[in-house]
């Protein structure tokens, strides 16, 4: 097995989608509704499309149809996905590496907010979103591990970070569950936790309350107006804007689905996870570079009476592996996550769990007395810097909410507000611009008009 990280995000198919919601009224630029509300399988036009219906594609159409965007998702079971499998972790101080200083600032940014975003969801949808400010606990259990920990507490305090190293004693009175041989930890009060599956099911609500059309079938490829053999192909935003690749004259036009659905847009938004760099259509000059990364996940039932089992997240590193648990008010223990390159696979293997339920055990021994009620796996969408791609492409009309790897739910509320800037003619915020789509040797980024 490798070693293990956070929980994953985007996989292409869930585990145990929710059920599929009713579609929502269809915009005045689209045609006219099927049975049921659901878009007919016809052209429709719109000024946003976002292709892929996960938890980010979902808070990128829910914030763009706020700022009065007509806005579609195609996606063939929104707000299902990876938030079927992940944890839900706020942890942006637990989770600092090395080198990623700028992510660091982003993830901070995202914390800060979170506490607003949630609560606007909640008064958006009227449901609850499982946000939990419980704080967070790094525990070593050996020397090696305390050296290294230690290091990190340095790292976070040169950083200016809140985290306050405790001894084994005290780490055990915070919570008595741990093992006797934990040497110490990082108490860390700012790092928090949500539930992705609440998380989805709110933004899909919010989506429809919004008057988000649903589209429910998979972006097979985009569409490209302009260039060779591609007159006519006009969208609802009007006339090309600046030149695309290599000078050509294309824009990104919306997307065909799987269905036969042809859907015309402005903007384009490409959100599709570990599956973004598959879409057919999109020049390889644009392409994200994003990659999948396996994270096997388990669910297992905490004791219902007594003294809470866990009341915070806790995490350490056991023989090399990172290993976390995740405690819900509604009982349930999320045990995970491995990090395996293994292409597309989402298999669960005998060894993935029992090597997390071996590490966990070590780190809390009455754990394997709880019920296992959950398995599953899914694929986190990795980047070469493992950092997200948000914004303008060099081809007008694209943009790219993906590659969110470890953390796609905590960048949650940034990356609506950064693309909902952008989709109405702004710029990425200031935080966001070193995660701009185009870093990675792409061409220029093109500033283009876009339709409100």
């Amino acid at each position: 097995m490798q070693p293990r990280d956070t929980p994953p995000t985007q996989p292409p198919t869930p585990a145990a989608p929710p059920p599929a919601p009713p579609a929502a009224p269809q915009p005045a630029a689209a045609p006219a509704a099927g049975p049921a509300g659901a878009p007919r399988k016809a052209d429709a036009a719109y000024d946003v499309l976002v292709v892929g219906g996960g938890v980010i594609g979902l808070v990128t159409a829910w914030q763009a149809a706020r700022r009065g965007l007509a806005t579609a998702v195609a996606d063939p079971a929104p707000g299902g996905g990876a938030a079927q499998v992940a944890a839900g972790m706020l942890a942006a101080v637990t989770e600092l590496h090395y080198g990623e200083e700028a992510l660091l600032a982003l993830n901070l940014a995202a914390a800060e907010r979170y506490p607003a975003f949630a609560a606007e969801l909640a008064e958006a949808s009227g449901q609850d979103i499982g946000y939990r400010r419980c704080g967070a606990l790094s525990v070593a259990l050996d020397a090696d591990d305390r050296a290294q920990l230690r290091e990190l507490h340095a790292f976070q305090q040169r950083l200016g970070l809140s985290a306050e190293w405790l001894g084994g004693s005290e780490c055990r009175r915070l919570e008595p569950m741990l093992a006797p041989g934990v040497r110490g930890g990082l108490r860390i009060d700012g790092d928090h936790q949500t539930d992705p599956r609440l998380l989805t099911a709110a933004l899909v609500t919010a989506c429809e309350r919004a008057g988000v059309a649903f589209h429910r079938s998979l972006a097979v490829r985009l569409r490209v107006a302009g260039g060779p053999g591609a007159a006519g192909s006009s969208g609802p935003a009007g006339p090309a804007g600046p030149a695309g690749p290599a000078g050509t004259d294309e824009r990104a036009a919306g997307a065909e689905l799987a269905d036969g659905t042809r859907i015309a847009a402005g903007q384009t938004v490409l959100a599709a996870g570990s599956l973004s760099g598959r879409l057919a259509g999109v020049p390889d000059a644009v392409r994200p570079p994003v990659r999948p990364v396996k994270g096997q996940v388990l669910r297992l039932r905490m004791p219902d009476a007594g003294t809470p089992f866990l009341s915070r997240t806790v995490r350490a590193v056991v023989r090399g592996s990172s290993v976390y648990l995740v405690p819900r008010e509604s009982g349930e223990l999320v045990v995970g996550a491995t990090s395996e390159e293994l292409g597309w696979d989402t298999t669960v293997t005998a060894g993935g769990v029992y090597e997390l339920l071996r590490d966990a055990h070590e780190l809390l021994p009455g754990l394997t007395e709880l019920p296992l009620v959950e398995t599953g796996a899914g694929l986190r969408p990795g980047t070469p810097d493992n950092a997200p791609l948000l914004g303008p492409t060099a081809l007008p009309g694209l943009h790219l909410a993906t590659g969110h790897y470890r953390n796609g739910v905590l960048l949650t509320p940034v990356t609506g507000d950064a693309l909902a800037a952008v989709l109405t003619g702004g710029e990425l915020p200031d935080v966001a611009r070193p995660f701009a789509a185009t870093r990675f040797g792409r061409t220029h980024q093109h500033r283009e008009g876009r339709h409100a």
